[in-house]
């Protein structure tokens, strides 16, 4: 795991309170189709036309410079594969507004939204898989503080950011202590679903945490 320098161009220092607060999160346990489901849900708005936002997700020479190299058929009923990483179909596809997509099996679903508000882009992205796989609401820390750091990475590189290496930066210190935060408040929005109790939040907390800080001193906290 890389942890040294900055593995991107720019100026820019994270503020990590400012991008932990700008983002909604919500868990959530419902039915759909008959079958129950765990889902996360993050809402932010990027300062960039819709046009812009769609673009950087899903013009695959786009998507790499912030993301993954994709390669498939990026269309309607079409199958992507990111490189190390899921793979899956393409569900809907209704550019500039909605993206759904299987996610690295066929029972996770991630569907994007994207609506224009006051010359900005609102997001909203939810990631559903079944109640089997996730065990809980508490699932969410599994997966959410993942998303927190891609939609950062997507924030920088809207802004003009240019990433050498966008897998190093996910791993660097400076992450590493975003998701921190990310974990803190998953554990939240999951307490407040009503859908796990503490002790499964707690191992909720314990697992992401050895996930997605892993070169972190835990007394620093």
């Amino acid at each position: 795991m890389m942890t040294s320098g900055r593995p991107y161009g720019g100026n820019h220092m994270i503020d990590i309170a400012k991008q932990v607060t700008a983002v909604q999160r919500v868990v959530s346990q419902h039915s759909i189709d008959g079958g129950e489901r765990v889902s996360v849900l993050l809402r932010r708005n990027y300062a960039a036309p819709i046009e812009d936002v769609w673009s950087a997700l899903a013009e695959p020479g786009r998507l790499r410079r912030w993301f993954l190299p994709i390669t498939g058929e990026l269309r309607e009923g079409g199958r992507f594969q990111l490189e190390g990483n899921a793979g899956g179909e393409i569900i809907r596809c209704e550019a500039p507004r909605l993206l759904k997509m299987t996610f690295g099996a066929e029972t996770s679903v991630v569907e994007l939204r994207l609506s224009e508000v006051d010359g900005a882009t609102g997001f909203e992205m939810m990631h559903s898989v079944p109640v089997q796989l996730a065990g809980n609401g508490a699932g969410a820390l599994f997966v959410g503080p993942g998303w927190d750091v891609n939609l950062l990475a997507l924030e920088l590189f809207l802004r003009g950011e240019v990433f050498a290496n966008p897998v190093g930066w996910q791993n660097s210190p400076e992450v590493q202590r975003f998701s921190r935060q990310t974990i803190k408040a998953w554990a939240a929005a999951a307490e407040d679903s009503g859908t796990a109790d503490g002790d499964q939040i707690a191992q909720g907390i314990a697992t992401a945490t050895a996930q997605f800080t892993p070169d972190l001193d835990p007394s620093t906290a």
